[in-house]
C-alpha cells in the first residue's frame, strides 16, 4: 500500500497522519509532499519515506499511489492561503487513488452531514478506514 500526505503550512496535519499510520501500520510506504520546505521537513521528522515539495511532486506522485490524504483544502485551488495551486489540486482530483480527506474549515470550506472535532479524532478515523481497506 502506498499512501500520499499532503499539507501545507506548518505541516502540523500531515505530521499527525503520519505518526498515527506509521504507529499502526508500519510497513506503509509513505510520501510526504509539502506544498513549501517547512511542511515537507515536519513529515519527514514524523516517519515519512520520501519527501517531496511543491506542485510538480503533487502532480508527480498523485498518480502513483493507493491512497491520497489531506485536509479537504488539497482539492480546492487556491486553498490554504494560495498554497494550494489549481494544478495541485486537478491533479489530486484527478488521481485514480482514493482519497482521504479531512475537514478542516480553514480551508473555508464546509462539507454538510459532517460533525465538527478535534483533527486527532480525524486522524483516528483515518486509519481506522486505512486498516478496513487493506
Amino acid at each position: 500500500m502506498q499512501i500520499l500526505v499532503i499539507d501545507g503550512m506548518g505541516g502540523g496535519l500531515g505530521k499527525l497522519i503520519i505518526e498515527k499510520i506509521k504507529a499502526e501500520l508500519p510497513l506503509v510506504e509513505i510520501t510526504a509532499v509539502g506544498t513549501n520546505t517547512v511542511a515537507t521537513t515536519v513529515m519527514l521528522k514524523a516517519g515519512a519515506d520520501h519527501g517531496a515539495t511543491g506542485e510538480n511532486a503533487v502532480v508527480h506522485n498523485s498518480g502513483r499511489v493507493d491512497f491520497i490524504i489531506g485536509g479537504v483544502g488539497i482539492a480546492f485551488a487556491n486553498s490554504m492561503h494560495g498554497e494550494v495551486s489549481p494544478k495541485m489540486a486537478k491533479a489530486v482530483s484527478k488521481s485514480p487513488a482514493h482519497k482521504i480527506l479531512i475537514p478542516i474549515e480553514k480551508c473555508n470550506v464546509t462539507v454538510m452531514g459532517v460533525q465538527t472535532a478535534p483533527v486527532h479524532v480525524y486522524v483516528e478515523e483515518v486509519v481506522g478506514k486505512l486498516l478496513g481497506i487493506r
